[in-house]
């Protein structure tokens, strides 16, 4: 029968009072120690982690290419992190004043998001949106009316990027309802509740800021719970019909509307003759008939093309495209 009794040795190797600790099977080729907080257990797999960094992604990019059209500088948003935190967490990180903007996510969701710009970001937006291009001064204090209302055009359009970024996993239909400049105001939900941020750093030229966009989990609970592939309907149908059903699509697209309008090169108008031009006049280009007309397709110059007649109507005929390679001749 066997002793129930442990030796000193095995007692010290139990308590780790003695000896060298014996390490587990299940411990890491590397005997590091990782954390592990059981009170706020990780709810994102790295299958999901990977989806947020591209939903995000769209974002951050969309964003940008659409500010590059109404900003006379470059401006680079770069994602950093998406990390679930409770919203005490997110509040305790911004700063003070911040920019941060209220989001209702639809009529049936409760919790909304906030969007907090960043305020040396903020300020350099309202600079240059209201057409400023000196030296950026970030003045310390929060957003003034007229200031938050020029600002809330860029996070509406954030607000559509999120929509349309997210639209595949939950929809969601992002509005501005509020602004507030204190964090510790800004009691959306309870400080325990957890939230999704996403951290966008933004850099223009001398300016560097932090973006913020802190979602609900509640929200995105049928993404956090679900599978994270995109809702890819499977093909539906007989082969007739969704070749029918293409056709279909192609020929609403044959009929899209696209403006196409001819440019003359520019030429130079003495300042007097333009103060004295009126209605019915013509005005003299100095242009050989034969010049080359620059045909534009959305606002895109596509062609080469000369002036001319179809019938009683005023056409041009198309040369060559633009870039190289024949074109089409016809009017």
């Amino acid at each position: 029968m066997a002793s129930d009794s442990l030796s000193q040795s095995e007692i010290d190797a139990l308590f780790g009072t003695g000896g060298s600790p014996r390490t587990s099977g299940r411990s890491s080729a590397s005997g590091e120690l990782r954390r592990y907080d059981f009170q706020r257990p990780s709810r994102i797999s790295k299958e999901q982690a990977r989806t947020l960094r591209a939903i995000y992604g769209l974002v951050t990019k969309g964003l940008e290419g659409w500010m590059a059209g109404r900003i006379r500088e470059s401006v680079s948003l770069e994602l950093e992190n998406v990390e679930p935190l409770s919203f005490g967490e997110f509040t305790l990180a911004l700063p003070s004043p911040c920019a941060a903007y209220i989001l209702s996510l639809s009529e049936t969701e409760a919790s909304p998001a906030v969007i907090e710009m960043g305020r040396e970001f903020a300020f350099f937006l309202v600079d240059r949106l209201l057409g400023g291009a000196g030296e950026l001064d970030v003045p310390d204090r929060s957003l003034t009316l007229v200031e938050r209302a020029v600002l809330q055009v860029v996070v509406e359009r954030l607000a559509q990027q999120l929509q349309e970024a997210w639209q595949d996993y939950v929809p969601m239909d992002p509005r501005v309802v509020g602004f507030e400049a204190i964090p510790e105001m800004l009691q959306v939900t309870n400080a325990e509740d957890p939230v999704l941020v996403a951290h966008v750093k933004v850099t223009v030229e001398e300016v560097s800021s932090l973006l913020l966009i802190c979602l609900p989990f509640p929200a995105l609970e049928k993404f956090l719970s679900g599978g994270t592939g995109r809702k890819l309907s499977t093909a539906r149908g007989t082969p007739e019909e969704r070749k029918k059903e293409r056709l279909h699509l192609a020929e609403h697209i044959r009929r899209a509307g696209l403006t196409v309008s001819a440019h003359f090169p520019a030429f130079n108008v003495p300042l007097g003759v333009l103060s004295e031009l009126k209605v019915g006049e013509f005005l003299s280009t100095g242009l050989n008939p034969e010049t080359e007309l620059e045909v534009r397709v959305a606002n895109l110059p596509r062609y080469g093309a000369r002036a001319g007649r179809e019938g009683d109507q005023r056409a041009v005929l198309i040369s060559h495209r633009r870039g190289g390679g024949a074109g089409p001749s016809h009017p």
